[in-house]
């Protein structure tokens, strides 16, 4: 070892024992839970000097990626226009600098402006430009960003640590000036009154659970702001939005299995929200959105994958039902405008988008790829013929679609440049179904080169996530280029606890069938050996959040199988986390993992499976953690705890560890800070499948 090599860091341990159900457990890394202590803050330092100096040798390939991920990127940029009333709304971006830019023109017409990157717009407003918020501040986000129905005032939320709570402002569009109106510790999003004259906003709890709905009238201090709505239940997390047809507030109460709604009409701000229809029943969940003299709801009560359906403005226990159960359909949203409906639904791995008319009608949108991803984009515009769609797929850049109701054609209005030598045609996806332990099919969605084989040899990045029911679909990266030119095949395991296959996928992959998310990982990492997609001894792992838990528990069940293992800020300490109801957002989890203070059967198998107790002396694959000093969903301490037991129980193991120190869950906020941060990953990648 070199004189300027840092040693390898050791954390030391520290008696913690606990008892649950008769069971003594002993948690020797606990004291790292406090980023404020000097020593846990020198050996997160420690690690990071450890991990530059073990990655040394990949600073070329790096700066390599970074410039390739760049190349590529149409630094000076613009979103289509979204029209709202008599405005089209946009952002865009500019070379060299971090940040987007919100602005907005005045709307001639129903077509969006033709607007070209580098170009000036004529009129163009600049609603916010976050560079100028963000200067001498080493993070920066910004948490809502809403302008008032008669487009005159500008409410937006500053965040400069990553901890998700932000600083809430006003702004009068007309001047340009902002209001001397500033509240602190605010959570995301929000909305206005009919009139512009109250902004709701929410604020959350020590858990950072959003509980709490306040009422500000504008120009008034802070301190005259009224709270609305409370929300008591310690699983239940709460927030308010404005309808599409700006007639009702909504404010909706949510756990992981079961809905609330309030009402209130949008030109009352001060008046009484009104629950609507039976109120809070324990495992159904509703959405709610108005139309006319109806609301449009979408339900689970004696249907699995949802029903939609309408009640009365004026008697909202009056369901009459439209769409019923599908077993093989998951109705996921329902968007109500003046005289239709955009149902959101999924069907045999997919997602897919369906227009309801005035005579009940479903008219599903199609798309020539056989895997690809789409979803409503943002359609602020209640009285609307054309409705704006996100689409992209493993070959195609994402791209912005409206689809015209009365001529039943998409038109294509941009699809993100990549610059360079890029051609779709270049790359080729393919679907492939790998057969459970218990028999069950997982689909995989792979994407290669063209000209490469599945021929046993190629080096392959698999990726996985498979909890909340959320859905990792088909999608386009451009930093992900940079692995396919290199021969490396990418590969999305779709694996239960997701929402790729409907409910029952969720159902099956949450709780005590929660195992079933890592065996069909492993299993999919076979399948993709077995049938020639992955050579046997080139395949990493990655996954992030919820999908880092997915990535600890593999590399316990099966480290043979894995060559490396990234896991992105990693939920790899379930059972300490999930124990203590102090943690931020625990109580809220514990109707996804279980309670494993309650229930000693639910204790046990979260025992079973945590990777943080489950580490032993195996020889693992090599292993990069990353997180972020202020992340406010998976602690930095989860990571920081694991890499400091696997290092305990198996000294031989390559296991490192990356914090970064101003930031959040999503890691860092600037856009060539984040490509950076990417082009480490990938470079340590490449690094582990020997095509570096």
């Amino acid at each position: 070892m070199s004189e300027t090599q840092p040693a390898k860091p050791a954390a030391p341990r520290r008696a913690h024992p606990r008892t649950h159900h008769g069971d003594t457990v002993d948690d020797p890394y606990a004291w790292l839970k406090d980023p404020e202590d000097p020593e846990t803050l020198d050996y997160l330092r420690a690690e990071n000097a450890y991990a530059e100096s073990r990655t040394g040798h990949l600073a070329a390939l790096r700066k390599a990626i970074f410039g390739e991920i760049k190349g590529r990127t149409q630094e000076t940029d613009l979103s289509v226009p979204v029209r709202k009333r008599g405005w089209w709304y946009y952002g865009r971006t500019e070379e060299g600098k971090q940040y987007g830019i919100q602005c907005r023109v005045k709307a001639a017409g129903d077509t969006p402006p033709q607007v070209e990157a580098g170009v000036a717009v004529e009129g163009e407003e600049i609603l916010v430009d976050g560079n100028e918020l963000a200067e001498g501040h080493d993070f920066f986000s910004l948490g809502t960003c809403d302008v008032s129905p008669d487009g005159n005032l500008l409410a937006y939320a500053v965040n400069y640590s990553g901890d998700e709570r932000f600083t809430l402002r006003f702004r009068d569009l007309r001047t340009g000036d902002d209001f001397p109106d500033d509240i602190p510790n605010v959570f995301y999003g929000g909305s206005w009154s009919l009139d512009g004259s109250v902004f709701f906003y929410t604020k959350v709890d020590d858990a950072w659970r959003p509980h709490q709905v306040w009422r500000h009238v504008l120009g008034e201090h802070e301190d005259k702001d009224v709270l609305v709505h409370q929300e008591d239940d310690e699983r239940f997390w709460t927030g308010i939005d404005l309808t599409r047809s700006e007639r009702y507030l909504f404010i909706v109460s949510g756990s992981k299995i079961t809905t609330e709604v309030r009402y209130l009409d949008a030109a009352d701000p001060t008046g009484e929200f009104t629950v609507f229809g039976n109120g809070r029943e324990q495992g159904v969940e509703v959405s709610v959105d108005h139309q006319g003299d109806r609301f449009w709801v979408l339900h689970n009560r004696d249907a699995e994958n949802f029903t939609l359906g309408w009640t009365p403005v004026d008697d909202t226990t009056q369901f009459h039902e439209v769409i019923a159960h599908d077993e093989a359909v998951r109705l996921e949203s329902a968007d109500a405008f003046s005289d239709h409906v955009v149902v959101s639904m999924r069907r045999a791995g997919l997602s897919q988008v369906g227009i309801l008319d005035e005579s009940g009608a479903l008219t599903e949108i199609a798309f020539d790829e056989p895997i690809y991803s789409v979803g409503l984009g943002e359609n602020p515009d209640y009285e609307s013929r054309q409705i704006r769609l996100g689409y992209t797929s493993l070959v195609t850049p994402s791209s912005v679609y409206d689809y015209d109701i009365d001529t039943a054609e998409l038109h294509l209005r941009k699809r993100t440049p990549v610059l360079g030598d890029f051609d779709p045609a270049d790359y080729v996806q393919y679907r492939e179904w790998a057969t459970a332990q218990d028999g069950t099919k997982v689909p995989i969605s792979i994407v290669a080169k063209a000209g490469v084989t599945a021929d046993g040899t190629a080096p392959c990045l698999l990726y996985g996530y498979g909890s909340y029911e959320h859905s990792i679909d088909p999608y386009f990266s451009i930093a992900r280029l940079s692995l396919l030119d290199r021969g490396v095949v990418f590969a999305i395991a779709h694996v239960r606890g997701g929402g790729e296959m409907g409910r029952q996928w969720y159902e099956q992959g949450k709780l005590l069938q929660k195992k079933h998310t890592f065996t069909d990982f492993v299993d999919c990492a076979e399948h993709l050996v077995s049938v020639g997609w992955a050579a046997p001894d080139r395949i990493v792992a990655r996954g992030g959040s919820a999908g880092g838990l997915l990535m600890g528990a593999v590399a316990n069940l099966a480290p043979e199988r894995f060559t490396g293992i990234l896991a992105d800020v990693p939920f790899v300490d379930a059972l300490n986390t999930i124990l203590d109801p102090t943690m931020p957002l625990t109580v809220i989890e514990w109707e996804e993992w279980g309670n494993p203070l309650e229930s000693p059967e639910v204790y046990a198998y979260m025992k079973s499976y945590s990777p943080y107790e489950n580490v032993t002396g195996v020889t693992y694959p090599a292993i990069l953690a990353v997180t972020s000093l202020n992340d406010t969903r998976v602690g930095f301490h989860e990571p920081a705890k694991w890499i400091a037991k696997l290092r305990r129980e198996s000294p031989d193991s390559d296991v490192l560890l990356k914090t970064e120190m101003e930031a959040g869950h999503g890691g860092r906020s600037g856009r060539y800070d984040a490509w950076e941060e990417e082009a480490f990953n990938l470079a340590w990648i490449l690094d582990r499948l020997g095509t570096a």
